[in-house]
């Protein structure tokens, strides 16, 4: 778990350290880098889903998995309680100029970035079954720099998403510390499966984020989000019954 909470600060110090940057970044400066972080986000999406697109064994389990967590989030409004703590946030921190990014996309990018991915699903897996926090500490290095990254353009606020960063690493080293016979990273594997199906839904979110950043369309995101915890509730209802 220790590896978790660095995790979870390098997500604070990386969003400290962008909002500090932007300071000395003109407008025109900081269009520039959304546009070119979209873009990245929108490849970076597509490239996950594919790459993992070849390793399952459930081709259209995504599709299910998107569509339900879609009527779950929606059900729970969290785009709209997204909207509102960021506005809080956004008005405590100096509120925003017209036309800067919003503040709830870049929490939600930045969500879907530091929770997608064999280091932020394996590593918490492998570190409560023997130790090893080798894929956390390099998980807490890529974060931070993702986050200032994200935080320069977006502001400190984006450092709110090391809480669901911190929930989700925590509930797959519960998966690792109650599966521990099962743990492989192979596709045939029960968390292998996990793995390779949650990378699938979330690469497919990462680049709905995308598109949400280059405003070609906004994918309501963050009712996206309890897709990634589909794959997870539908292999553990398989294998009790």
């Amino acid at each position: 778990m220790f590896a978790i909470f660095i995790n979870f600060l390098s997500i604070l110090a990386g969003s400290l350290v962008g909002a500090l940057t932007k300071r000395g970044i003109h407008a025109k400066y900081l269009s520039a880098l959304t546009t070119g972080m979209g873009i990245a986000v929108l490849v970076l999406g597509i490239n996950v889903a594919m790459n993992n697109m070849q390793q399952t064994r459930h081709p259209v389990l995504f599709i299910f998995c998107i569509a339900f967590g879609a009527l779950v989030g929606t059900f729970l409004r969290l785009d709209e309680r997204m909207e509102a703590a960021s506005r809080r946030v956004e008005n405590r921190t100096g509120g925003r100029t017209d036309g800067a990014p919003s503040l709830a996309e870049g929490i939600t990018t930045a969500v879907l970035l530091c929770c997608v991915g064999t280091l932020a699903i394996m590593g918490p897996i492998l570190s409560a079954i023997n130790g090893d926090d080798t894929y956390l500490m390099t998980a807490a290095t890529l974060n931070f720099v993702t986050l200032v990254i994200i935080a320069s353009t977006y502001g400190i606020g984006v450092g709110l998403a090391a809480i669901p960063v911190f929930l989700w690493m925590s509930f797959f080293f519960l998966i690792g510390k109650l599966t521990s016979g099962l743990i492989s990273t192979s596709p045939e594997t029960f968390s292998g499966m996990i793995m390779t199906e949650t990378n699938i839904v979330g690469g497919v979110l990462i680049a709905a984020a995308g598109l949400g950043v280059l405003n070609i369309k906004d994918c309501k995101t963050v009712n996206l989000l309890p897709s990634l915890l589909m794959p997870s509730l539908y292999f553990f209802v398989t294998l009790l019954f």
